[in-house]
């Protein structure tokens, strides 16, 4: 692999993670499992050197905010506001 086809191929796993991170019907519907997805894939960025330890780190308080939201958004949901 030529250094473009590592850039496009990094640039594309991190687009998939973010588009992960945006999907926000999946993360309400399952919101342990969405996050867990997202822990699993930010891990496997780093491990592939994709992103450095900032980057994890970035993506980490990422993936646990949305989880927060999702899990805000359904208590209000299930006390009906």
């Amino acid at each position: 692999m030529n250094d473009i086809e590592e850039s496009a191929s990094a640039s594309s796993s991190r687009d998939a993670w973010q588009a992960l991170l945006a999907d926000q019907q999946e993360l309400l519907k399952h919101p342990a499992t969405h996050h867990k997805a997202l822990i699993t894939g930010a891990h496997a960025l780093h491990r592939a050197r994709i992103i450095d330890s900032d980057d994890l780190s970035d993506l980490l308080e990422q993936a646990d905010g949305a989880l927060a939201y999702a899990v805000e958004a359904l208590l209000d949901e299930w006390q009906g506001g």
